[in-house]
């Protein structure tokens, strides 16, 4: 099975340092739903992988966070693409969860819930914990320079082996030619 892990905020959508807690604060990077299209087309299933504090900050509840998934659901599905599922961790930044990237749990669970080695599969995102988590699990770790892409680039300290794309449109070119 052909499959890619993807990060929501930076990596789909336009991130905010306030988050995303409303459909309506739900804008895409230009080219992002096409190349969620571009991968369905080419068979590849496509899995959302979301760290929201979001919900145990008080922020948004799972209700709200459901109904901005919805959102995207339905854009990706204009454009011709789908997201096979979406995983998402509530926990705060400083809980012990297994699931808040840059743990592995939430690549390591989608891995056991599609049946897939992860050895074979690219998780993308734009910040370092994506990476990490990536790595952390055994997956391939792409990086974009959209959201916070560019500032971890700058960082360098990006996991062996990490390819850098400029965003999602060129990372669907490379998987999906």
């Amino acid at each position: 099975m052909k499959l890619v892990i993807l990060d929501r905020d930076g990596t789909i959508n336009h991130d905010s340092d306030a988050h995303i807690k409303s459909p309506a604060e739900w804008k895409p990077i230009k080219g992002s739903l096409e190349a969620i299209a571009r991968l369905t087309q080419a068979g590849f299933r496509v899995v959302v992988a979301t760290n929201q504090s979001g919900i145990a900050r008080g922020l948004f509840d799972v209700a709200m966070l459901i109904a901005i998934h919805d959102t995207m659901h339905r854009a990706v599905a204009q454009a011709g693409g789908r997201i096979d599922a979406i995983f998402f961790c509530p926990h705060a930044v400083d809980s012990k969860c297994e699931c808040r990237k840059p743990k592995p749990g939430m690549p390591l669970e989608i891995a056991r819930r599609f049946n897939v080695s992860l050895e074979d599969i690219h998780m993308v995102g734009d910040a370092l914990r994506d990476l990490q988590a990536a790595q952390a699990a055994g997956a391939k770790p792409l990086l974009v320079l959209t959201g916070k892409g560019e500032k971890t680039r700058q960082a360098g300290e990006l996991p062996e082996g990490t390819q850098i794309f400029p965003d999602l449109a060129a990372v669907a070119a490379h998987l999906a030619p």
